[in-house]
């Protein structure tokens, strides 16, 4: 799998032809927490995004704090693909973060295989109603700390408690603008959802 770590030298939009499995999988997490940059840094296809400018009408409706310097936010999804070795295909679907998006998020979990839920440790709690959305609905997950710059570097085990997280839910650290520790954190996840099909035979 570890031929997804370099990034293709040209942007390719068709699937290769050794490609016979696809996967979806959502990129989920609160508002803010570098689902975009995640998909824009991994997505070997021009990812797509529905972006639009805060706007004065977000005021009382999202959480800005610890976020000064944000000045878009995710309407719909992102969406971008990588191959993550030459049989298998990711579709990463990234939803938005705000509560009012939780009816299309819903539906963006239609048939996804499992999720990368981003946490950021400078507002860990707004991280618990994703994680119920998840389990509600029975979609497996791994968690990815983004480390911000300016964040506290807290060890795995702080986090995993304070997520209430099951010891076999696999957390790692990743900077959302770094493709390696991002494909990686996929690399851990559909290995993840592989052991869980296998128990499940």
């Amino acid at each position: 799998m570890g031929s997804a770590l370099s990034r293709p030298e040209l942007v390719v939009d068709h699937v290769p032809d050794t490609v016979t499995r696809s996967v979806k999988l959502l990129v989920a997490g609160n508002f803010g927490v570098g689902k975009t940059t995640f998909v824009a840094s991994v997505s070997e296809i021009r990812p797509l995004h529905t972006e639009e400018t805060i706007t004065e009408a977000s005021v009382g409706v999202d959480d800005m704090a610890g976020l000064p310097g944000k000045t878009t936010t995710t309407v719909a999804m992102d969406f971008g693909r990588i191959t993550l070795n030459p049989r298998l295909a990711l579709y990463l679907f990234g939803t938005p973060g705000q509560h009012r998006f939780v009816p299309l998020w819903e539906e963006l979990a239609r048939g996804a295989l499992g999720a990368l839920v981003l946490v950021d440790t400078r507002r860990i709690e707004q991280s618990d109603e994703v994680l119920a959305l998840l389990e509600e609905r029975e979609v497996p997950y791994a968690v990815g700390i983004n480390e911000f710059d300016d964040a506290i570097r807290y060890p795995l085990g702080e986090v995993r408690d304070a997520l209430d997280l099951t010891p076999d839910t696999p957390l790692m650290a990743l900077d959302a603008r770094d493709r390696g520790t991002c494909v990686r954190s996929l690399i851990t996840l559909v290995e993840y959802l592989s052991r869980r099909a296998g128990s499940m035979r």
